[in-house]
């Protein structure tokens, strides 16, 4: 799917997928609403949010109650690569791409009632953090940390940027670079500056805006092939005019509306959807450092909870809003999202091995009246903002807390604040220096490439945490041979991915047995079974781990009581240097706002009494100015007590949270078996 946007001179008028409708007035006015509406959403958080601390930069203070959470847990896991790849994939094979969202129903929750108290009780920020508190040493953390970088930005960044980039340039004719750079820098504003809590208030409301959108497109869509009886028919009969006879390219499948599939021959087997897929889906919910920052930022377990079932009963939509649509697309336009002739495809969208990815922009250019357009353009790039803050956030919370203090143990809170902010600009302009080989990457091949990218990355990791938390013998030794051993066999396959890409429709198979006949979904399920056997293995044979390990960093011991040297820790003179937490017990102080280090900040004063009126400015963009006020009276803070109240919850509240869990697994169940 080239994204260049002229067409090619050879491309006759029939193949023009996007003619040259620009947008009305009334759009663009939509559009510039949009933009206003979010950057305002953006500055009233950072003037209502305390972000001059570490806590309330990367956690939102911890203040946040469910519907936000829930909001931007949504909003951070469907990006603009969500509608373009779920509409594609609904157009070229059905309904069982689905399966990925509503496994991610059950995963959430299991987030909220599983792990979440685990990561509390043991007070942790990053991931990576957890792991070094868990099994101790430095190794795991610092490979999990450039793991997880890695993974943002060759996964995520790339796919969105790619998704949102098709929709930007084929559907609005602006010059890429220029749009994406807008974008970016909206949306590096007030990450920068309001930290996490900027970010989840600006989903929240990108979340609404997508609902609405999304919704109005299904209504068309629907109406438009007579509803779910007229999509069940038709889809059957959206067979291109140009096709190979004798062969079966270019027809629908026949088990397309069935999430479970044949177990050898089909394209997701159902052993692979069931097992498989739950593995990297198990990570992404409930050990990516996107979704767990958002649940730690709520104000206690209660809202944590409520904020995984509000995501929850929201990912069942996606079939509605973004597959059934694929396939209605299919239906409207069958010679240009489901071409079957390579020859054609290319000249189409760019891509010869299909062009199911331009189903969903195709629909909202075509079917939507004026205004809605609009509408839908904001949707779009509502999902590519939210997606990109999320991980913008979390990879400088990674960065920041996890590697900078590892080089620099005795950073001032000032400087990790700086670090964080400079690393998010940092990733703005790695994503915009990202772009050209996106699009060389042939758009439609790359999306594929990725999503098994994490199918091969993922299984160790989730296995080590999983294990981590729920079996105290788990060592460090276990843990790191786990994940060197998974990751390597992964990457193995990998490689043999890139070299072996998948025949086109038609041609022979001549790609190695390992390759042709192990899907991908069946080798993550080998994947996460040797890793397990070898931390299970390695655990045994070495010595087991000591007992500040285990104390409330898993599910048995959520519940210990501190060790009592550490409360002592906080008002000691070690705090006041602004030691980091590398070398304090396993509390974390410059965490919680502890007593600020008076001989840091005196230093910034005398600096700041002699700055202009513009540097005061910049500092409170940035957030930083509360640190002159507290210096100037450097009483010191009365340390935040421990994690240990988050954790109790008001009966009541645990009731109502406990039937609606039941009700939202009864709804999954359901689904699930109605489709099936």
């Amino acid at each position: 799917m080239e994204t260049t946007s002229s067409t090619p001179s050879s491309v006759t008028p029939p193949w023009d997928v996007f003619p040259q409708k620009t947008l009305d007035s009334i759009d663009i006015a939509v559009l510039v609403l949009y933009f206003v509406f979010v950057l305002a959403v953006g500055l009233w958080s950072m003037w209502k949010t305390q972000r001059s601390t570490v806590k309330g930069y990367f956690l939102a203070g911890g203040q946040m109650v469910w519907w936000p959470v829930g909001a931007s847990l949504f909003a951070s896991n469907v990006g603009s690569g969500h509608f373009i790849g779920l509409a594609g994939s609904g157009a070229a094979s059905g309904i069982a791409a689905t399966a990925y969202e509503w496994n991610g129903m059950f995963c959430v929750l299991v987030l909220a009632w599983l792990f979440l108290p685990i990561y509390i009780a043991g007070g942790v920020t990053t991931m990576p953090e957890y792991l070094r508190k868990r099994f101790g040493g430095k190794r795991i953390q610092m490979f999990l940390a450039i793991l997880y970088l890695f993974i943002y930005i060759f996964t995520k960044i790339s796919v969105d940027m790619y998704a949102g980039a098709l929709f930007i340039q084929q559907a609005l004719h602006w010059d890429l670079y220029i749009a994406v750079v807008c974008l970016l820098a909206i949306t590096a504003v007030y990450t920068v500056a309001g930290g996490l809590a900027a970010v989840i208030y600006t989903d929240a409301l990108q979340t609404l805006i997508m609902l609405i959108g999304a919704v109005t497109l299904m209504v068309f869509s629907f109406v438009e092939v007579g509803g779910l009886e007229g999509l069940q028919t038709k889809y059957f009969d959206a067979i291109p005019s140009t096709r190979k006879e004798n062969s079966s390219c270019g027809l629908p499948r026949e088990d397309a509306f069935h999430i479970f599939r044949d177990p050898v021959n089909s394209d997701l087997p159902w052993p692979g959807v069931l097992v498989g897929m739950t593995i990297p889906s198990l990570w992404y919910w409930c050990t990516d450092q996107v979704i767990v920052q958002r649940s730690l930022a709520a104000k206690n377990l209660s809202h944590a909870k409520g904020g995984s079932l509000m995501t929850s009963y929201l990912k069942i939509l996606p079939l509605f809003m973004m597959v059934m649509p694929g396939m209605i697309s299919r239906i409207l336009f069958p010679d240009l999202v489901a071409c079957a002739d390579a020859e054609i495809c290319r000249k189409i969208c760019g891509n010869p091995s299909g062009c199911s990815d331009i189903a969903y922009p195709k629909l909202v250019i075509e079917l939507l009246p004026v205004g809605l357009r609009g509408l839908m353009m904001s949707v779009m790039i509502a999902a590519l903002m939210s997606s990109l803050t999320s991980i913008f956030n979390s990879a400088s919370t990674i960065f920041t807390m996890d590697l900078w203090k590892h080089f620099r143990p005795r950073c001032s809170e000032w400087e990790l604040m700086i670090v964080g902010r400079v690393f998010v600009l940092l990733l703005t302009v790695v994503s915009i220096l990202w772009i050209p080989l996106v699009q060389a990457g042939q758009g439609g091949q790359l999306f594929i490439y990725i999503q098994s990218i994490s199918s091969y990355l993922q299984p160790p990791v989730a296995m080590v945490f999983i294990l981590g938390c729920f079996w105290k013998r788990a060592n460090e030794k276990g843990a790191f041979w786990g994940l060197v051993i998974g990751l390597l066999l992964g990457v193995i396959r990998l490689v043999l991915d890139f070299i072996y890409p998948e025949p086109q429709c038609g041609e022979t198979d001549l790609r190695p047995g390992v390759v042709k006949y192990m899907h991908y979904l069946y080798f993550s399920m080998v994947l996460a079974a040797i890793s397990t056997l070898t931390v299970l293995v390695v655990s045994m044979l070495t010595e087991p781990p000591s007992e500040e390990m285990i104390s409330r960093l898993t599910w048995f011991t959520r519940g210990d009581l501190p060790v009592k040297k550490d409360l002592a820790v906080s008002p000691s003179p070690d705090a006041a240097k602004g030691v980091c937490e590398a070398e304090r017990p396993a509390l974390q102080i410059d965490i919680s706002i502890a007593s600020e280090s008076s001989s840091n900040d005196n230093k910034c004063t005398t600096n700041a009494k002699g700055n202009s009126k513009l540097m005061t400015a910049f500092l409170w963009l940035c957030g930083m100015e509360r640190k002159q006020e507290n210096a100037e009276n450097a009483a010191p803070t009365k340390p935040e007590p421990l994690p240990v109240a988050s954790l109790e919850e008001k009966p009541l509240v645990k009731h109502i949270l406990n039937i609606n869990l039941l009700l939202c697994v009864c709804a999954g169940l359901f689904l699930w078996a109605y489709f099936a």
